[in-house]
């Protein structure tokens, strides 16, 4: 069972923490893959100057709608970056999910990727993540409560340090501490 709509109607730091551990789904037709989430990145609203609220109009609709939406959008050309938008109707953020343990279907992942199977690198930074799992720019808009794409609630125990630091790959608001992960996980994103 997908994660319920009201679990991301809450400001994006907090979803961004709580989905650590979560696993998300992607059903592509008869194959399935699934990893366990392990890092993420907290995005604000527009006082968040790295956020897509602050400098990005034509995504203003999708982060001041409703939670449990997924924002796929294309980075730098040529990377689908896939994120849940958090936080009530009229209050935006969204949750970039930036690295997988790999669970379900690695096969497949690893066809999609071009690589070994087992590597920790199979899922691992967003844009590998999203080729992983075959998720494209088709899936911007997707109901994350739905089927297509979900997040389900962790399949283990959280038994694990929550580390915290600032997010990468950005050039403003460099200074928030918004990047969570599962501390000594090897699919961390480097």
């Amino acid at each position: 069972m997908p994660l319920p709509r009201r679990f991301y109607a809450r400001p994006a730091r907090a979803v961004a923490r709580d989905l650590l551990g979560c696993v998300l789904v992607a059903h592509r037709g008869p194959t399935v893959t699934a990893g366990r989430i392990v890092e993420t990145e907290a995005y604000l609203g527009p006082e968040d100057r790295a956020s897509h609220a602050a400098f990005r109009p034509g995504s203003r609709d999708l982060f001041y709608g409703e939670g449990g939406i997924a924002y796929v959008y294309l980075n730098y050309g040529m990377h689908c970056c896939l994120n849940a938008i958090a936080g009530r109707r009229g209050r935006p953020g969204c949750v970039l999910i930036r690295a997988l343990e790999p669970v379900l279907g690695l096969r497949a992942m690893a066809r999609r990727r071009g690589v070994a199977p087992g590597s920790p690198r199979l899922a691992s930074g967003p844009g590998n993540l999203t080729r992983a799992l075959g998720i494209t720019r088709r899936d911007n808009r997707a109901d994350l409560t739905g089927d297509r794409l979900t997040i389900e609630p962790p399949d283990a125990p959280r038994d694990f340090r929550i580390a915290a630091g600032p997010r990468i790959g950005i050039t403003r608001s460099t200074a928030l501490r918004l990047r969570f992960w599962i501390a000594g996980n090897p699919h961390v994103s480097r």
